[in-house]
């Protein structure tokens, strides 16, 4: 597919070229190019024709769409291609969206780079000749591994630049400069919107080898305070602890179920449920996320306590009963827990070991509503604590017909007996 895209903005390239006008690689695609790094979104960018004349390019070429036409950014149906036009913005509030954007084709290269947030974002590669523009010491910037803004005079208008440059330095493992440091340390970043702030998170947690560098920039920049304030107020063995638990997090995500969610959950593992829904209310209106990692730290709590005193089979069954996702706590404890006991390697064996019984419990027959109808039980309140009661057995491991006829007793006896 990026083949296909490469071809189609070459040959973009070509009728823009006919017209007096060149057609460049930017942002992201030549960055990780240039870093030896896979990058399948691509964006070029297209100067010195007129927006009607790009427009008729298209049209030339295939079923042109506006992404944002106001922005000077297009598209062709059925490539994910994102052709856009040179623009400059200035800031009219504190947000995100704060902006009025002008579409100017003939601003030239280097003003249109001008615009970008950091140096190696500021790339640009002209698409027919393979040429590298690099205006600001783009290159130099990745090797030496550090993530250095533009331009002084308009890096503050933006707020999210706080987070882009934590979540890139996360991401390729590089150092935020001191000067950008400086800048972000006074930037306001209180009136973005959650999700914005929630997206560069999860490219860090995400694409990151040690996520925690994500946070140990934002400290450095004084700017952990109001979205991560939970993580702020943590004191300095506590956050080392939360840190390191992150990144071996990271290093099993792609095992788990959920991995977002898992290394959210990775984050508020020291927190305390709490806390943690402090943490989670301030990024995230997801309820299926914010359940998950709720039960995550809930049932690690449950677990540091199991670990100590055993609850025997009986325990350990009602434990993984109650968990939103077993194979992910698991792992969880793991990237986490490594201290709790003194062979963590043995100590998860036992626990998978538990689990496969807890799961070949859940695949064996067992009593239902249906079940309980045929015997003769009315629907009622009385149903639902007969089901759980006859769940209590299932968990011991009690077939299905033994289930129902226990079930069935404890109901003549007025359901006081426990299972």
């Amino acid at each position: 597919m990026a083949d296909r895209n490469r071809a189609m903005a070459r040959r973009i390239a070509e009728a823009v070229a006919g017209a007096g006008g060149r057609t460049y690689y930017v942002g992201g695609c030549v960055r990780d190019r240039l870093m030896g790094l896979e990058n399948k979104d691509i964006d070029i960018e297209v100067h010195g024709v007129t927006v009607p004349a790009l427009e008729a390019i298209l049209d030339g070429l295939g079923q042109r769409t506006a992404m944002g036409a106001s922005f000077g950014i297009m598209g062709l149906r059925h490539y994910d291609l994102d052709i856009a036009m040179p623009r400059s913005e200035k800031a009219t509030g504190r947000g995100h969206k704060d902006f009025e954007v002008f579409v100017d084709p003939f601003i030239g290269a280097e003003k249109a780079a001008m615009r970008r947030d950091f140096t190696m974002n500021a790339l640009m590669q002209d698409v027919l000749t393979g040429e590298v523009l690099d205006f600001f010491g783009g290159r130099a910037d990745i090797a030496a591994g550090r993530i250095r803004h533009v331009s002084d005079a308009t890096f503050a208008e933006d707020p999210l630049r706080v987070f882009r440059a934590a979540q890139f330095a996360a991401r390729f493992n590089f150092t935020v400069a001191p000067g950008t440091t400086a800048i972000c340390a006074g930037m306001a970043v209180e009136a973005l919107a959650s999700e914005r702030v929630m997206g560069e998170l999860e490219k860090a947690l995400m694409k990151a080898t040690r996520p925690s560098i994500f946070f140990a920039e934002l400290k450095k920049m004084n700017r952990l305070g109001y979205w991560f304030g939970e993580l702020d107020a943590l004191s300095d063995g506590d956050w080392r602890q939360v840190m390191v638990g992150l990144d071996g997090a990271a290093a099993l995500r792609q095992a788990a179920r959920q991995p977002s969610d898992f290394m959210l959950a990775a984050i508020c593992a020291g927190f305390g449920p709490e806390r943690a829904g402090r943490f989670l209310a301030c990024l995230t209106s997801a309820v299926g996320a914010t359940r998950y990692v709720l039960n995550m730290v809930q049932r690690l709590g449950d677990m540091d306590r199991y670990l100590k005193d055993d609850p025997g089979e009986g325990g350990w069954m009602a434990f993984f009963d109650a968990s939103a996702c077993p194979e992910d706590l698991i792992l969880l404890a793991r990237a986490t827990r490594p201290d709790a006991v003194t062979d963590w390697q043995e100590t998860e064996e036992r626990l998978r070991g538990l689990y496969a019984l807890y799961r070949d419990r859940m695949e064996r027959p067992f009593v239902m509503g249906r079940d309980l109808v045929a015997a003769g039980l009315r629907p009622g309140p009385d149903m639902g604590r007969a089901l759980a009661y006859a769940h209590e057995l299932r968990l011991a491991g009690v077939e299905k017909g033994e289930q129902l006829k226990r079930t069935l007793e404890w109901i003549e006896q007025g359901g006081e007996a426990d299972a």
